[in-house]
């Protein structure tokens, strides 16, 4: 079969499944090297996790939880090092060390290892004689060979890879770190995923602990979405959950207040993002065909301290709580700044009517140089009973939209093991299709008991 004939049997990139034209020799999304791409096979594996069914129904005589009145609700990557199997010192079968002068010699099975031909055997002194590296590589090596300690591309296995995660030499798109993550921080834990429709991951979290001046513990999750229609959504995401994070901990151990402190934490997070679209130069080649407007994101926040719940966010990321016993109702915390929201509020439409519709997920907040205004949302409530707290992006919750779809979705343990609890709830969203982005972080809520720390 001709490289031609099967580029034009290809549906889509094998790496991002966007739609191919006949005749494509790159993806133009991702950047994949289609000429050496073989016929793609008849099934794609997938992780499948099984979501345990949904609990019994609450008993009528079930008590919701009675929340509070909240205090107000107010309006106003550069890749990191790798190391590779030829960094690493080795011995052979006998204990002999191995040579180490030429390290393209060796191959190894590592999606960062350079090509290089196989070892031919022991010569007449024991020792083992190296085959003559690959012409292809010793081809490329002569134009300019990558710097030691710099990444090769995982395609060419010769190229060095460029800063916006490119090979210089075949053009290859590389796997990028921010694809798969997950972090468990004592009592929170956040993972997130590119999703099986996606090329990139434009969704970042931050998680993080600290201390009350009074030393009690104050427990933090953000979960920032990019706006993919924007330029640079991954950028805007990260720098706008590093902001906040970093100014939630900067003014929590001060003694301010968690709602005030969410609050000043959203803006220092919208500063973040604008000032990514104060940058110059920094259009990627494989965007020019998007209009370059400011980058921008949604977030979405939960502190725990104090006994206090707190809430915040800018856009359609939720917060959902999930009591520990299953017999009392789950909630959903926050509203969406969407259009099908103002319908809803309106009185336009029911929800149903109003999410069934193609304009549903048009949000109409957003952190960028270009929102309309700043409108931060927080809220403040104190549980009555211990349950689990659940900040995402909407692909989760596309796949859980009410709160008792998202309770069913949750695993009856996610309260003891978050970490295992926010991996199944990711998997709930590929299993259902993957078809954004998904990120989730879970934090235990615990309520103290009656008279506990009483004389």
């Amino acid at each position: 079969m001709s490289q031609i004939h099967q580029q034009a049997s290809l549906p889509g990139c094998p790496s991002c499944e966007e739609p191919l034209e006949s005749g494509d020799l790159f993806c133009g999304a991702c950047g994949y090297d289609l000429s050496a791409v073989p016929a793609p096979p008849g099934d794609r594996p997938t992780v499948a996790i099984t979501v345990p069914a949904q609990g019994a129904p609450a008993p009528a005589a079930a008590r919701p939880v009675e929340w509070p009145p909240a205090s107000g609700t107010d309006s106003s990557d550069p890749s990191a090092p790798t190391h590779r199997p030829a960094d690493l010192p080795g011995v052979d079968s006998g204990g002999k060390p191995l040579p180490t002068a030429d390290r393209t010699a060796f191959r190894f099975d590592g999606p960062d290892a350079p090509e290089a031909a196989a070892q031919d055997g022991p010569d007449a002194s024991g020792d083992f004689e190296l085959a003559a590296p690959d012409p292809r590589v010793a081809e490329h090596a002569a134009a300019g060979a990558p710097a030691v300690g710099a990444k090769v591309c995982v395609a060419c296995r010769s190229g060095r890879v460029d800063d916006d995660g490119y090979c210089e030499n075949c053009g290859h798109a590389q796997p990028r770190e921010r694809d798969h993550m997950e972090q468990e921080l004592g009592s929170v834990a956040a993972v997130s995923d590119r999703g099986l429709r996606h090329h990139r991951n434009e969704d970042a979290f931050a998680v993080s602990c600290t201390a009350l001046p009074d030393g009690s513990p104050a427990v933090v999750a953000v979960v920032c979405d990019g706006v993919s229609s924007a330029s640079r959504p991954d950028e805007a995401s990260a720098a706008a959950a590093s902001g906040a994070n970093e100014a939630l901990l900067e003014s929590l151990p001060r003694g301010t207040h968690p709602q005030q402190a969410m609050h000043e934490a959203i803006v220092a997070a919208s500063e973040a993002v604008n000032a990514l679209g104060q940058e110059t130069g920094q259009a990627l080649e494989h965007d020019q065909h998007r209009h370059q407007n400011a980058p921008a994101c949604t977030l979405v926040g939960a502190i725990m301290a104090g006994g206090l719940l707190v809430v915040g966010w800018v856009g359609d990321s939720r917060v959902y709580w999930i009591p520990e016993d299953r017999s009392h109702p789950p909630a959903r915390l926050t509203e969406d700044d969407s259009w099908a929201a103002q319908m809803v509020a309106a009185g336009l439409m029911n929800e149903a009517e109003a999410y069934a519709d193609e304009r549903a997920h048009a949000i109409t907040g957003w952190l960028g140089a270009d929102a309309y205004e700043l409108e931060p949302h927080t809220a403040s409530f104190k549980p009555d009973r211990p349950g689990l707290v659940v900040v995402c992006t909407d692909g989760l919750w596309n796949y859980a939209e009410s709160a008792a779809e998202m309770a069913a979705a949750v695993p009856p343990e996610a309260y003891e093991r978050p970490l295992h609890g926010a991996q199944v709830l990711v998997g709930h969203a590929l299993d259902g299709g993957g078809h954004d982005n998904v990120t989730v972080a879970l934090l235990p809520f615990a309520v103290a008991a009656p008279g506990a720390g009483s004389a």
